[in-house]
């Protein structure tokens, strides 16, 4: 082996030459994301025209809008991002570009809420952040690519300025109770009556013979019975924290305090809520500020609340739809643009007090997910485990791990499972030559296509690479991308692993991370900047490559990888240290 340090970029350089034939792992993933990026390819040609419009009926609403036209696309700036092909970051954008148009040119004709477009400034006129996270979390990990695009940055502002109350059409904040207003919100505004089953459904329209109506309904009736339930709107609930993603994009971009204070603002009074209400988040919060204040005082209630359960149509069956979790990100955003841990705290005691509720049935342990009128409901021999990977995660504490779900990718990060890398690739392989059958064997013609209805063909899944690749969460909901590393190609300027480089997490602890290179041409030597975190937000403090230890002092090092060579180095790091930012390395001062 030949090591050499030298100063390049302010940041340490490795040079390393440790010849071997290239492992399974780093093959796999070079060939994965070939595939990934061919795929995508396939399915844009099919199921979207040269102006970017998805080839499909545009309609309004919860089940097929405009959310699920982008969602389409989901995936496709981190699989950019993790160094696909520029081809996957044209056709994002164009994709995007296309739906803003196709939907702002959509108009309902018995909703009144898009009777002037679905979309108006670019943005969803007004619906809830189930939805709207849904579709923002393409544009949301723009910035890993592409964060010096003219349009993105006008967008992050204008975006945020929403829900800032610098709009003023759009209401949705109360900066005096420190509330978004309604779980209906967007660029009109909030909606500030009961939603009705067809604010909900979209206009009456031939479903029944003519679409595949995704969600299983069989006709536009049972469309409407679904949101039949739908209607306690008033008055702000968590899912509403995931707008913060919005001004952690704009506080990214733009380095202005204000997206970052007005983040910290809400989030500090929803922590707070919890405080007051046993340490568990209340699923409303009234116009006037108080726990339940819009249903009789009930902090268990409102649409997606912590009592929302509903009759499925077509059975006549209960379900439990309570989506407090999608909130959890509010709290993730607090946590990357400030380093307080004390974030983590919120949803820790969350799932400590909703499962200090379980009870014994018949010698088993049971654990409440709903809280109604009587008391707790909702008994699973399974905890209540929405959040609990991302708590454990942020923490990396061992005690948070007691509710997460079983994870064969935390296994692997224990020293466990070793061929975990290898088989969630081929396993990824799988899943796309059966879509890509799936896109084969579909004979829909446009004007018979909902917007959901391609979904099913996406092959940018970005758990397999992400977690492999940068130890990283699956970004969902409008989500910024939480991350160990992160890559970068000095050569091309570009983001992601360069050419013939693959990379690979192996371990990590609240103050190390142990990572894997390798290049597998035998030909050309390959230079790959390593950033810690997504933005930059963790401080590497040295490297060990075999026993021999480094000083670094900043986010980023450099390793350069001779022909046919593997290295295993270990990360020494303080999370949460520094200030994220979009900005590449080559741009930092």
């Amino acid at each position: 082996m030949e090591l050499t340090l030298v100063n390049a970029m302010n940041n340490l350089l490795l040079t390393i030459d440790t010849p071997q034939a290239p492992p399974a792992w780093a093959l796999l993933e070079r060939e994965l994301i070939k595939a990934q990026t061919a795929a995508c390819e396939r399915i844009f040609k099919k199921y979207f025209d040269d102006r970017g419009y998805l080839r499909c009926m545009p309609r309004w609403g919860g089940n097929d809008g405009s959310d699920d036209a982008i969602e389409n696309l989901a995936g496709w700036p981190v699989l950019h991002a993790l160094g696909a092909s520029d081809s996957i970051l044209g056709m994002y954008k164009l994709g995007w570009e296309g739906h803003l148009l196709q939907y702002t040119e959509a108009k309902t004709v018995e909703v009144e809420l898009a009777r002037d477009g679905m979309l108006y400034k670019e943005f969803p006129a007004s619906l809830d952040w189930f939805h709207h996270g849904e579709s923002m979390s393409v544009f949301n990990l723009q910035g890993l690519s592409d964060p010096n695009d003219d349009a993105f940055m006008i967008r992050v502002r204008r975006y945020a300025g929403l829900y800032m109350d610098e709009d003023s059409q759009a209401k949705n904040y109360d900066p005096e109770h420190k509330i978004i207003r309604s779980l209906f919100n967007g660029s009109r505004g909030p909606l500030m009556r009961k939603a009705t089953a067809l604010d909900w459904a979209g206009d009456p329209f031939e479903a029944d013979g003519r679409f595949d109506a995704a969600h299983g309904e069989r006709n536009f009736d049972e469309m409407l019975q679904h949101f039949e339930e739908y209607t306690d709107v008033v008055g702000d609930h968590p899912i509403n924290l995931a707008a913060t993603t919005l001004a952690v994009n704009a506080y990214m971009a733009t380095g202005d305090e204000k997206y970052r204070n007005w983040l910290l603002e809400y989030v500090n009074a929803w922590a707070q809520r919890a405080k007051d209400n046993d340490e568990i988040l209340p699923s409303n919060i009234g116009l006037d500020g108080t726990i339940g204040g819009e249903c009789d005082g009930k902090w268990y209630g409102g649409c997606y609340g912590w009592g929302f359960t509903v009759v499925v149509p077509q059975t006549g069956e209960l379900s439990d739809r309570n989506a407090l979790y999608r909130g959890i990100a509010g709290f993730g955003n607090a946590l990357l643009i400030t380093g307080d841990r004390s974030y983590i705290n919120v949803w820790r005691k969350m799932l400590d007090s909703v499962n200090a509720n379980a009870k014994k049935i018949d010698g088993k342990t049971l654990f409440p997910h709903m809280h109604g009128d009587d008391g707790w409901y909702g008994f699973d021999e399974l905890p209540y485990s929405q959040g609990a990977l991302d708590t454990y995660y942020w923490s990396m504490d061992p005690a948070d791990r007691k509710f997460v779900p079983p994870s064969e990718w935390l296994e692997f990060l224990d020293g466990d499972l070793s061929e975990f890398p290898v088989t969630t690739m081929e396993q990824e392989f799988e899943s796309i030559r059966h879509k890509m059958q799936g896109v084969a064997a579909d004979t829909s013609s446009q004007d018979t296509r909902l917007s959901d209805n391609t979904l099913q063909f996406n092959t940018a899944n970005e758990t397999c690479l992400t977690q492999i690749m940068m130890g990283a969460l699956t970004p969902r909901y409008g989500e910024p991308l939480h991350a160990r590393v992160r890559y970068f190609d000095p050569t091309e300027r570009r983001a992601g692993i360069p050419q013939d480089v693959a990379a690979l997490v192996e371990g990590m602890t609240d103050t190390t991370t142990t990572l894997s290179l390798a290049n597998i041409s035998p030909v050309s030597s390959r230079r790959v900047i390593v950033q810690a975190g997504a933005y930059g937000e963790h401080q590497v403090t040295s490297v060990e490559l075999d026993g021999d230890e480094y000083p670094v002092a900043s986010p980023l090092f450099t390793v350069e990888l001779r022909p046919s060579t593997v290295s295993k180095i270990v990360i020494r790091l303080e999370r949460y240290v520094n200030q994220p930012t979009f900005t590449h390395p080559w741009d930092r001062a």
